[in-house]
């Protein structure tokens, strides 16, 4: 249908063009018998708006960016199910920027928001500051973060408490009986390698164990980084009997390894991830991790965003800050007698 049509319900319903485009709009600015009057108008005329020529008078794309930091890393597919789903629910489209690891392709993607390519975007574990992140926002940019904690008013988040997690995962090792433990962590850069290292130095420090600079390495957040990692440590000759890696792509790698080495886990080595990954049911021994509700997390996020940007009703509700768990499987339960405390296991 063209916009002549409109006019045609507003010649019949005896009111302004305004008035019809007021009513599709569910504006509260009409009355209820005007309101009732151009719908009866509508129906009997069979209108049908023209979607994209309101979005066009509107200035609405009716489309969300979702800027993640690398497509490949299963971690990232689960959060993109929940916000397309929320999205398309709420007659959003939504187009998936994968920044390859790169700061500079964040920052190329942002053009599609200061081009009005895209109504908003969200931001998946940025390596983009907080500073530049606020700057978009306070430029009239919606945006939306997950994997980080902003300060700022008009920047919905959701998040885990990194730092909680890894305690969780390093108290759990100790309680196993490992006093050298190693960790793998991500990006140089990434807001999830600082935090998950802080509670690892944290969890440490309060069993009153040494922190041994030797046992940490960097392993960018995937499988081939996390066999490249572990190698390196065993090049170093470090001594541990356990590791913690950042995430659950890193400890394929370290799986990997293991077998290349002849390294039984659990029997010589307890391995730790983070992330609960489909994978990590099937492989054998399957790997404790943690586990990160993450289609919520990009779900929450995608309806805070896209409700600041129309209606705001939920205008006092920033942040989600939801809650880990730690699975407790056969990579890390080698001494059986603890399995009827360990119920976890079986999960």
């Amino acid at each position: 249908m063209n916009d002549s049509k409109i006019i045609d319900v507003a010649n019949r319903a005896k009111v302004s063009v305004a008035t019809v485009s007021r009513v599709l709009n569910r504006s509260e600015l009409v009355s209820e018998k005007t309101k009732k009057r151009v719908l009866e108008a509508i129906q009997e005329m069979n209108y049908t708006p023209n979607a994209m020529a309101k979005n066009l008078r509107s200035k609405k794309t009716m489309k969300i960016g979702v800027v993640v930091a690398d497509i490949e890393v299963s971690y990232f597919a689960e959060i993109i199910k929940g916000i397309e789903n929320m999205a398309n629910s709420l007659d959003y489209n939504v187009i998936i920027c994968d920044a390859q690891n790169k700061k500079q392709k964040e920052l190329e993607y942002v053009s599609l928001l200061q081009n009005r390519t895209v109504d908003g975007m969200i931001f998946v574990t940025p390596e983009m500051t907080n500073k530049e992140i606020i700057g978009l926002v306070e430029d009239g940019y919606s945006v939306g973060v997950i994997g980080r904690n902003i300060e700022h008013e008009q920047i919905p988040c959701a998040f885990t408490d990194n730092v909680k997690m890894a305690r969780d995962v390093v108290n759990h090792l100790i309680e196993q009986g490992h006093e050298k433990i190693a960790f793998l962590s991500g990006y140089a850069d990434a807001i999830d390698s600082y935090e998950r290292l802080e509670g690892y130095m944290k969890a440490l420090r309060d069993a009153g164990m040494p922190f041994i600079p030797d046992l940490i390495d960097n392993g960018d957040f995937n499988e081939d980084g996390g066999y490249h990692s572990f190698m390196r440590l065993r090049e170093k000759n470090a001594d541990f009997t356990a590791i913690f890696t950042a995430n659950d792509e890193m400890a394929l790698g370290v799986y990997k390894a293991c077998k290349q080495l002849s390294i039984q886990i659990p029997q010589q080595l307890a391995v730790v991830g983070v992330d609960n990954i489909r994978l990590t049911k099937y492989i054998a021994p399957r790997l404790s991790t943690v586990d990160q509700p993450k289609y919520t997390m990009g779900a929450l996020l995608a309806e805070k965003l896209i409700d600041q940007m129309n209606n705001n009703e939920f205008k006092d509700k920033r942040i989600f800050k939801v809650e880990s768990k730690l699975l407790i499987r056969e990579s890390s339960i080698f001494a059986r007698t603890r399995e009827n405390d360990s119920q976890q296991a079986t999960k």
